[in-house]
C-alpha cells in the first residue's frame, strides 16, 4: 500500500463552512500558543459573541489533535472568533492578540514548543490582511526582538475534538501559562 501525503506549500482548501456564525458578525482567525488559552482571553472581550478552537494553516484534511501535535499536518492550534464589528472592531482584536502571547518567540509559547504553537493571523478578506500587516509593523515598533507572526490568508478551519472547545472554562481555570515578554 502506498500512502500519500500532500506537503505542498499551500494549506488544504477551505472545505463547506457549516454555518455562518450569529447574524451580523465578522470571523477571525488567530494562533498565538495553546488554543486553550488563547480561546479564554479572547471570549472575555465584549462584542465576541462565539468562539471555537481548532486547527487551521497545514496541509492535512480533517486533522486531529494527535496528528497535529507529532507536528507533521502544518497546522496550527488557532480559535475562531466569531465577532459583532458594532461592539468590538478587527482592530480591537488585533490588539488582544498582541496582548495575550509572545509574538517574537518561533514557534514556542511559555512550555508549549512546536509548529502548531506558532504565532499566526489568517485573514478572512483583503481588509483583515491590510489591517493585520498594519498592526504587526505598529507593533514591532513597540519591541526590540523581531516578531515572527505570520500573516496569511484563511484556510480550512477544522473544529477541534469537542474536549477542546472552552476547555479551561469546562476545567474552572482563569487561563494558561503567564507569557513573558
Amino acid at each position: 500500500m502506498i500512502k500519500l501525503r500532500n506537503r505542498g506549500p499551500d494549506p488544504a482548501p477551505a472545505p463547506p463552512f457549516g454555518g455562518h456564525g450569529p447574524g451580523g458578525a465578522e470571523r477571525a482567525t488567530f494562533a498565538a500558543g495553546c488554543f486553550w488559552g488563547v480561546e479564554a482571553a479572547f471570549r472575555q472581550i465584549h462584542g465576541v459573541l462565539q468562539t471555537a478552537v481548532g486547527y487551521t494553516g497545514g496541509h492535512v484534511a480533517d486533522p486531529s489533535y494527535e496528528r497535529v501535535c507529532r507536528g507533521r499536518t502544518g497546522h496550527a492550534e488557532a480559535v475562531e472568533v466569531w465577532f459583532d464589528p458594532a461592539q468590538v472592531s478587527y482592530a480591537e482584536l488585533l490588539e488582544a492578540f498582541w496582548r495575550i502571547h509572545n509574538p517574537t518567540t518561533r514557534n514556542r509559547q511559555g512550555f508549549d514548543f512546536g509548529s502548531q504553537y506558532r504565532s499566526a493571523i489568517f485573514s478572512h478578506d483583503a481588509g483583515q490582511m491590510e489591517a493585520a500587516i498594519a498592526s504587526r509593523d505598529a507593533e514591532q515598533q513597540s519591541l526590540r526582538r523581531q516578531i515572527v507572526t505570520q500573516v496569511t490568508p484563511a484556510s480550512a478551519f477544522y473544529r477541534a475534538e469537542e474536549y477542546h472547545q472552552r476547555y479551561l472554562e469546562k476545567h474552572g481555570h482563569p487561563g494558561c501559562a503567564a507569557t513573558i515578554r
